[in-house]
This record gives C-alpha cells, sequence and structure tokens, in this order.
C-alpha cells in the first residue's frame, strides 16, 4: 500500500480527509453532507482509471481534485438531488405526484 493510502486509511471523518488535502470547505455543507460527501469521494474513486500507476504526488493532488469536486457537488446541490445513496435512488422511483394519485380514483358524478 502506498504511503498515501495507508496515511488516509486511518482518518474516518470528512474533515480529517479535507484537512488534509488542505481543502477550504464550508462547515455547514460538510456537517449537513459529511458522509454523502465521502460517499461521492469514493464513487469518483471507483470510476478513475490509473490511479494505481500514479507516483505519490500525482496520486495526491488526483486525489485532491475529486474530493474538492465532491464537496463542490453538495455546495451547490441537495442530497436528494445527487442520489449518492440508494434511499434518494430509491425514492425517485417511487414518488408520484397527486395527478397520478387523482387519476387512481373513482371519479365523482
Amino acid at each position: 500500500m502506498s504511503p498515501l493510502l495507508e496515511r488516509l486509511s486511518k482518518f474516518s471523518a470528512a474533515e480529517e480527509f479535507l484537512e488534509f488535502f488542505d481543502i477550504c470547505f464550508d462547515e455547514h455543507v460538510v456537517h449537513v453532507y459529511r458522509l454523502h460527501i465521502l460517499k461521492r469521494f469514493y464513487q469518483y474513486l471507483q470510476r478513475e482509471p490509473g490511479l494505481e500507476q500514479m507516483d505519490e504526488v500525482q496520486m495526491h493532488d488526483h486525489y485532491r481534485s475529486l474530493l474538492q469536486r465532491a464537496h463542490d457537488d453538495f455546495v451547490t446541490s441537495t442530497a436528494a438531488k445527487e442520489k449518492v445513496f440508494k434511499v434518494f435512488q430509491d425514492a425517485e422511483a417511487k414518488s408520484f405526484s397527486l395527478d397520478k394519485l387523482s387519476s387512481t380514483l373513482p371519479s365523482r358524478n
């Protein structure tokens, strides 16, 4: 395991990651969306090809940019819009409008 990954494996709080990468962050956003930010960061990492071929400096810079992006997603959006967690994905599939609901009711003559 690279020294960077070994160090990151010891972190548990979103603030630790953000401070390590020297990312200015909105404390309110992190307080509300900390798990969403970390999950999105993980999703971004999973989609990135070639991370294991990078040297430590490149990897650090790339991780930093992905974490910044994950944080910024929630500065300008919400958990419901970003749908990082399954509960939000399922909620969209199960949503319905009042028009849909009223169309299922028997008509009143």
